[in-house]
């Protein structure tokens, strides 16, 4: 019996050792994998060595850069002692004609002749080229028009017809039904006293009113501020008890009762793969082909879009573009659909919400004191699967109205069954929530570590008294 209970205080002084060893790696792990706290308005970016490469270098001696299908950075520059520093920085460098300027040169060329509808034109970096598009709608006379005035800048713009049209994509994540529309919810935002859903601007102009979906039938919001064409963002405030607590990142709607958390917002990177969720086709995968695109839409120019192969289709508009927890942008419209495949582009989100004061939900507005400085955004998982792109939306619509997207499936709140206790009290905790798990295994092994020390103590004194009571008697 003896043995049995020092085998048994051995087994918990090793068991109470281990589940410290184990508690310390778990907060350690949760404190690597934590983003900086956003300060005073920052939002959290990703770091793009080719970017700052191309920045150092200048426009003159570059022609933008892109990742690889391998993942690797690739910078275009001009000469070679550019091409020289970019591969000590640990890039790959492409020599190419035509330098950045240049090509803006060719693009701003192309945006002040008149407009004609059914066109967009975009810089493709990888081939040095600025690329025209021209769809179904664009006639005979126009395209010939086009086509001398792509001759005359120069052999490096590309002349390409398009099938199908290009339209903005009307009627996402989660379903917003106006009196004659119907548009997909993007990403909560705040300034910090009201909370908001922003979207595309061609979904409705300032007082417009949207209700939800069949799980929102009531008032959803109204529309304070609106920019298309031009830009095409916009804002949709919440009717009371429809807002969300804006220290709590945003959620998107993936369908099938899941979703994914936004930690931050980012630039785009050319040959990245993204992700794009609306009401209408689900969630959809694709890569940037190109940014600060330019799209003559039936109802006016758009300029300063990311241009992607994600598909989309008609209600998808205004749904958030999204990758590694990153909020991009919002959809904006395209050609093509998602049996055949097309172009879709995307109202970038930094411009977006430096442009209306606001921020994503859980971070300070650009340009306002952080009321809490300590406090720091969870850690970004890692984006949905790529086999989700052929995911259907939810019965009813996918996506929940006025949530947010971007890495791992996690459980949507507001009424949805959460991932679990521990989960949820480790949201609730804020800062401490990545490491509450952590910290709770540290200290139930120095509970049961004082206990198991306890016990044999007791034993001790228990067994000295036995002893001289033996003595004595």
């Amino acid at each position: 019996m003896r043995h049995a209970r020092r085998n048994l205080q051995r087994i918990a002084r090793l068991a109470a050792v281990g589940g410290l060893v184990w508690g310390s790696l778990m907060v350690s792990g949760a404190m690597a994998g934590e983003p900086a706290a956003p300060g005073t308005g920052a939002m959290p970016q990703t770091s793009d060595p080719a970017a700052d490469l191309v920045a150092r270098l200048g426009t003159d001696r570059t022609a933008g850069s892109w990742t690889r299908s391998d993942g690797r950075p690739v910078v275009a520059v001009t000469d070679t002692d550019a091409a020289a520093e970019v591969r000590r920085a640990g890039a790959e460098a492409e020599v190419v004609r035509h330098s950045t300027d240049r090509l803006r040169a060719a693009t701003d060329a192309l945006g002040e002749a008149p407009p004609v509808p059914g066109t967009a034109w975009s810089v493709d970096y990888a081939s040095n080229k600025v690329v025209v598009h021209a769809d179904s709608t664009v006639s005979a006379a126009d395209w010939s028009r086009l086509s001398d005035l792509a001759e005359s800048i120069g052999a490096f713009v590309r002349m390409e017809r398009t099938p199908g049209t290009f339209t903005t994509r009307l009627n996402g994540a989660a379903p917003m039904f106006a009196e004659n529309s119907r548009c997909s919810a993007g990403f909560n935002v705040t300034d910090g006293r009201r909370s908001f859903i922003l979207t595309a601007g061609h979904c409705g102009s300032a007082g417009t009113v949207w209700s939800g979906g069949r799980r929102r039938a009531g008032q959803l919001g109204t529309t304070v501020a609106a920019s298309f064409p031009g830009d095409d963002f916009s804002l949709v405030r919440y009717e009371d008890g429809e807002s969300v607590d804006g220290a709590v990142p945003g959620i998107v709607e993936i369908g099938g009762g899941q979703g994914v958390r936004i930690v931050g917002a980012a630039e785009p990177v050319v040959g990245r793969q993204v992700f794009r969720s609306g009401s209408t086709t689900g969630l959809r995968t694709g890569r940037v082909t190109a940014v600060n695109a330019t799209v003559n839409y039936p109802e006016g120019t758009v300029t300063g879009l990311i241009e992607t192969t994600v598909c989309a289709e008609p209600g998808d508009s205004g749904g958030p573009l999204f990758a590694q927890g990153l909020a991009l942008g919002v959809t904006s419209g395209g050609n093509g659909d998602c049996t055949t495949g097309g172009v879709t582009y995307f109202q970038p989100v930094t411009e977006a919400m430096a442009a209306l004061g606001v921020s994503l939900a859980g971070q300070a507005p650009a340009g306002a004191d952080d009321p809490d400085p300590g406090r720091t955004a969870p850690s970004a998982p890692a984006d949905p699967p790529s086999s989700a792109e052929a995911v259907p939306p939810a019965a009813g619509g996918g996506g929940g109205a006025g949530t947010a997207g971007g890495g791992a499936a996690v459980q949507p709140p507001a009424g949805a069954s959460g991932p679990g206790i521990v989960t949820d009290i480790a949201a609730g905790l804020g800062p401490l929530g990545a490491v509450a798990p952590g910290l709770g295994v540290i200290g139930v092994s120095l509970i049961l570590l004082i206990a198991s020390r306890w016990i044999q103590s007791a034993q001790g004194r228990r067994n000295y008294r036995d002893y001289y009571s033996q003595t004595w008697a």
